[in-house]
């Protein structure tokens, strides 16, 4: 039993430990490192992030292919908000930049995209294309709110 004990102690150490990330945006490696979540799937649901030099380094790697010092310095210096927050109840939420939006729900059937997402500052629902954010705003509601989204 000793000896099972100390190699799953092992194992465990072993083990590579992934911090979990959420995107901020629809790029390769655009990605923050989660710090604490509160109130998920509540009125109160609150996401902290930061934005870590190894985040940085995945965006470089994976989306401008190549680690520099310059590239790092620039990711890191992108302009985001570090904490989202939502109420489940009503759909609102907000995302890493700085953008108020509301989650309405289902799509009405033959639409492009499955659930209706309005940006409330510039009163315009996501149209489900890249250029519009609709895949990693989503990510963030579901992630704030995971039982309003099936």
């Amino acid at each position: 039993m000793r000896y099972f004990l100390l190699v799953l102690s092992a194992l465990i150490l072993a083990s590579p430990v992934q911090a979990r990330t959420i995107s901020y945006g629809a790029r390769a490696g655009m990605e923050l490192t989660i710090v604490k979540k509160t109130g998920i799937g509540t009125s109160h649901a609150s996401i902290l992030t930061k934005h870590t030099r190894q985040n940085a380094i995945g965006f470089c790697r994976d989306y401008v292919g190549k680690v520099t010092e310059d590239c790092i310095a620039k990711e890191m210096n992108t302009p985001l908000h570090l904490e989202i927050t939502a109420d489940c109840k009503t759909g609102k939420f907000t995302t890493f930049y700085g953008a108020n939006m509301l989650f309405q729900g289902r799509s009405p059937a033959g639409s492009a995209t499955d659930y209706l997402i309005t940006d409330t500052d510039e009163n315009v629902v996501l149209d489900g294309s890249g250029a519009s954010g609709y895949d990693y705003t989503l990510e963030q509601f579901k992630t704030l709110c995971p039982n309003r989204v099936k």
